[in-house]
């Protein structure tokens, strides 16, 4: 199910055949070393993150971590989009790409498409959770007009919290 898209991009939800790609994307060193938490270790520990946390996700909130498609390429080169976090009690966006799409605008052009859909589900704001020392990620959320608002702990690592709310 396609959520949006822009020029070069879909993003819809994940569904289990994505496991080799939400896979991918959690265990390629150079993407882990700007966020926070633990490889995967099999595309089977993938297949049930996508059952376990995406899918229950969209069935409580009807939004979730997006897959993002690359419309030329026809394939999955990262996720953007919205996670509750019970501990924050607030809306986080997040995004990952795989290294070869780094560099060329596709994480604000799906940021930017995630922030107006998130805005039809008459959300206050969202956070962002980013490691300190990752400048890649700040500047996409400077670019959306998100602002660090202080400094905490998430899954035992240091993290700066962004913040952004909405107009309604």
């Amino acid at each position: 199910m396609v959520v949006t898209e822009t020029d070069r991009l879909y993003l819809r939800r994940f569904t289990p055949e994505d496991a080799k790609a939400v896979f991918l994307l959690n265990s390629i060193p150079e993407i882990l070393s700007h966020l926070p938490g633990s490889p995967l270790r099999s595309v089977e520990e993938a297949r049930q993150v996508i059952i376990n946390i995406a899918l229950p996700a969209y069935a409580k909130f009807d939004y979730g971590r997006w897959a993002v498609i690359h419309k030329k390429d026809k394939r999955i080169i990262g996720f953007c989009g919205p996670k509750y976090l019970s501990r924050y009690n607030e809306v986080e966006l997040a995004f990952r790409y795989l290294p070869e799409y780094w560099g060329q605008g596709y994480a604000t052009e799906a940021a930017i498409a995630a922030l107006n859909v998130c805005q039809e589900y008459h959300l206050a704001g969202l956070i962002a959770l980013v490691l300190p020392g990752n400048k890649a990620y700040e500047k996409v959320l400077h670019k959306i007009k998100m602002h660090e608002i202080k400094r905490d702990h998430y899954l035992g690592y240091r993290v700066k919290v962004f913040h952004r709310l909405f107009d309604h």
